[in-house]
């Protein structure tokens, strides 16, 4: 770690100025892109000394008066702001069986420095603190916002069947498990060292087990081995192996010991745009916008000629799924690169740049780029977040993966969050020859037999006043090379009085659910709520398959050797709708 003399060095020189605007049988059939499965049930994980120690931990935490697993090693506000947290009632209020009076397992996993998105606007000047508890007993995950100013809890929120970022010391454990398995050395050939071992901390499912829907904490460390990634999906409520998968990642030309520069910028991405939110003015558009701990880059009071027309969008999950059958794959958190178990972090300051038609000026795009270390190696990922701002009004909400990701059948789902602007708000769809509004939150998915106005909409979203936006989904149409969305667009009510979503996000959706089941119908279901002359927020979720065929690459990345050097080429799949506003 590099001591505080050099870092406020370093800081000094820092300007925040933007310059550039069961057991499943085997299939060999690589050509089927086949997925080898052994499900594993491994006993001898208890030998291993830090489960020794973790269960002791454990036994000792659940027999005392409060059950939590604090985080250790924090620093004076951090270690202060997790015992307010702890001692206040409502967030303590599910560390015991309500009927039988038994203690939950429950552990806090992450204390950080609140984010300005995250604080409420009367406390900007005060020193916020957010922390994380996961109770692994009801998947349930509760967060509080602390001042440590006078010492009082701004907040609580509860988010069931959702799982925190897992910490440091949860990603050594599922390292230890899966590197300490017999199975796993016997795929392998050798028993493999942590070091090799990519993905470690990223939450994962697995079908016909635990980790299906994420009903457990579930990882998957994943190994490469030649043309091949072997997952091995580690259950950290339940300590084990659950199972070990194949996929394939095509070839690798790149050296496997690359050194990252990165780091040296992490330092201005934190300062400027982490910690700070950033105003923008350009031609008919102003827009705050800060990259978040685990939501990617978000924007806020996006105002039109001076209209706010959406109080916030942003991304606040990737799904990426790799079997239709098995349920397995990842689910990635991005944002910023330090303080935050994000997976996929920033790794360039944001872009700001003209879109030109025809040699004209027509708007401006807002860029960020997040990438896993190693990229563009297997099991290493790298996404753009795109907002697109036009003259004429029309906004954009995009995202890409520029590949290449732990496999080669891998199919991404971001979910988008649009919050609009307007209490009196009403969602309507497009119904072969009129529009139809919907009445109460739901769903809908986008298929080949969708019906769409001449211009291409699909939805609408208008106020009392008759202006708001229609709702163009991506079928290609936009000259980014997609393939089409085939999206899940939901409709929710907003709460001022609960956060769903307002806030940075856990992780909300389980990676590999092949149907709506995506994280934002927590928010409607059991009980759909009326939405006529509402505040409206719009999740998106646009589904994008990979593919590494020669001359067909979509989601995909590859190295090659130019000049005797290694250069990465790109096929990235975007999707995102566009809005169109009304015409009175």
């Amino acid at each position: 770690m590099k001591s505080i003399f050099v870092a406020l060095i370093f800081l000094a020189f820092i300007s925040c100025n933007n310059n550039s605007d069961s057991t499943t049988k085997k299939n060999s059939s690589d050509k089927q892109n086949a997925i080898d499965a052994v499900l594993i049930d491994d006993s001898s994980v208890m030998q291993i000394p830090v489960m020794v120690e973790r269960l002791n931990k454990i036994k000792k935490v659940l027999a005392s008066p409060q059950p939590i697993i604090l985080l250790d090693a924090l620093d004076e506000n951090a270690a202060i702001a997790q015992q307010i947290a702890i001692a206040d009632t409502k967030f303590s209020e599910n560390l015991f069986d309500k009927k039988t009076h038994q203690a939950f397992r429950n552990e806090i996993f992450n204390v950080y420095v609140a984010r300005p998105q995250e604080i409420p606007s009367n406390l900007q000047n005060e020193k916020i603190y957010k922390i994380e508890m996961y109770n692994y007993a009801l998947n349930l995950t509760t967060t509080a916002l602390v001042n440590i100013n006078n010492k009082s809890v701004v907040s609580v929120t509860t988010f069931s069947i959702s799982q925190p970022e897992i910490p440091t010391h949860l990603k050594n454990i599922a390292l230890q498990i899966a590197v300490n398995n017999p199975e796993v050395a016997k795929a392998l050939g050798y028993k493999p060292e942590e070091k090799e071992a990519l993905m470690a901390n990223t939450k994962t499912a697995l079908n016909n087990t635990k980790c299906e829907r994420s009903l457990h904490l579930c990882v998957a460390p994943t190994f490469i081995k030649d043309n091949k990634a072997l997952w091995v999906i580690v259950d950290l409520t339940d300590y084990k192996v659950v199972g070990i998968r194949w996929t394939n990642v095509g070839t690798t030309e790149a050296p496997e010991n690359r050194i990252s520069e990165r780091k040296l910028k992490f330092e201005k991405i934190m300062e400027c745009y982490c910690k700070k939110v950033t105003h923008l003015e350009k031609y008919n558009w102003k827009l705050n916008y800060v990259i978040t701990t685990s939501d990617g880059m978000r924007i806020s009071e996006v105002a039109y000629n001076d209209k706010i027309v959406v109080n916030n969008a942003k991304i606040v999950d990737w799904h990426v799924g790799y079997s239709n059958t098995d349920g397995f794959g990842y689910s990635d958190a991005v944002g910023c690169p330090e303080f935050s178990q994000a997976a996929v972090v920033a790794v360039s300051d944001p872009k700001v740049s003209d879109i030109v038609e025809a040699g004209k000026t027509i708007g401006f795009a807002l860029e960020q780029s997040f990438s896993s270390e190693q990229w563009p190696l297997p099991c290493n990922y790298n996404y753009l977040q795109r907002f697109e701002f036009y003259n004429d009004g029309r906004f954009r909400t995009s995202g890409a993966s520029l590949g290449r990701g732990c496999g080669n059948n891998g199919t991404y789902r971001p979910v988008f969050r649009i919050a609009f602007a307007g209490n009196k708000n009403n969602f309507s769809e497009w119904n072969s020859n009129n529009w139809k509004p919907w009445d109460k939150e739901q769903w809908k998915v986008q298929t080949p037999t969708t019906t769409y106005t001449k211009e291409g909409y699909q939805y609408k979203i208008s106020d009392d006043n008759g202006t708001g936006f229609f709702i163009e989904p991506s079928r290609g149409q936009f000259n980014d090379g997609s393939r089409g969305d085939n999206a899940y667009v939901f409709v929710t009510k907003q709460h001022i009085d609960k956060d769903e979503g307002e806030k940075d996000l856990v992780t909300i959706g389980p990676c590999c659910n092949t149907d709506y089941r995506q994280g934002p119908e927590k928010f409607i279901e059991p009980a759909p709520e009326n939405i006529v002359n509402s505040d409206l927020v719009v999740w998106y979720v646009p589904q994008m398959k990979n593919d590494d065929t020669k001359g067909h690459e979509y989601c995909w990345a590859e190295s090659y050797l130019e000049n005797g050097v290694y250069k990465t080429k790109i096929y990235p799949c975007m999707g995102g709708p566009m809005f169109v506003p009304l015409k009175k």
